[in-house]
């Protein structure tokens, strides 16, 4: 069913993020205080506005109580974003997720009402670390703080073997619960009898230190 997002703050994330839920097939609105950014991404959404987030004047004739979410992705004006989360949480907004830019941002914005804080550029920067550090690792989904799904590349000497013959789930308590091939196909739940290809790529769930354990091997393989 589609849904309706409001995004306040064009800029790199903001935009970035408004586009995305567009193209699958939203209505988004875009909400910046910057003119130049509402005539550069009023093309790319349902309906972009100038207008000021910390001005309640300004914002509610938007509708926004309407909306299924809006997201405050303001970027360096702490205050400011702040002052949005509490607007938003007065007008009645139901689901309010908002961009921290310290942990101590994210706190405060937590305790005014914020549903939901991301931290980007903190989360890029752990996503980055962890694939200069494991290169054979293609993804990396963190579920919780001791289990991660992880996409890993399969190694040359691991092609032609089944499952069953690697037997990582006796051997590190992983589970290999799809392989995405060359062709973007993707096999779901493969059976132990599968043999694998130059190019498969194995989606694997497990503990974070057994993941670790398992990608050394296969990096040293």
């Amino acid at each position: 069913m589609k849904k309706q997002y409001a995004v306040i703050g064009l800029g790199r994330f903001g935009s970035n993020l408004a586009k995305a839920l567009y193209e699958g097939d939203n209505e988004v609105i875009g909400i910046d205080i910057r003119e130049d950014r509402v005539e550069e991404f009023q093309h790319d959404l349902s309906q972009a506005f100038i207008a000021d987030s910390t001005e309640e004047a300004s914002i509610k004739d938007l509708g926004l109580r309407n909306f299924d979410v809006v997201i405050v992705a303001i970027g360096v004006d702490m205050e400011a974003s702040i002052l949005t989360v509490v607007l938003l949480k007065e007008l009645g907004v139901t689901h309010i997720v908002a961009k921290a830019l310290s942990k101590r941002h994210g706190s405060v914005l937590s305790k005014i009402g914020a549903d939901q804080v991301v931290f980007p550029e903190r989360d890029m920067g752990l996503r980055l670390a962890h694939k200069l550090m494991y290169p054979n690792i293609i993804d990396h989904l963190k579920l919780s703080d001791h289990y991660s799904i992880e996409e890993i590349k399969t190694p040359a000497s691991f092609v032609g073997q089944t499952i069953k013959r690697m037997d990582i789930r006796a051997k590190y308590q992983l589970n290999i619960i799809a392989i995405r091939h060359s062709d973007e196909a993707v096999t779901v739940s493969p059976g132990p009898d599968y043999s694998l290809s130059a190019g498969d790529l194995l989606v694997v769930i497990g503990q974070n230190k057994k993941l670790k354990v398992l990608s050394k091997l296969w990096k040293d393989s």
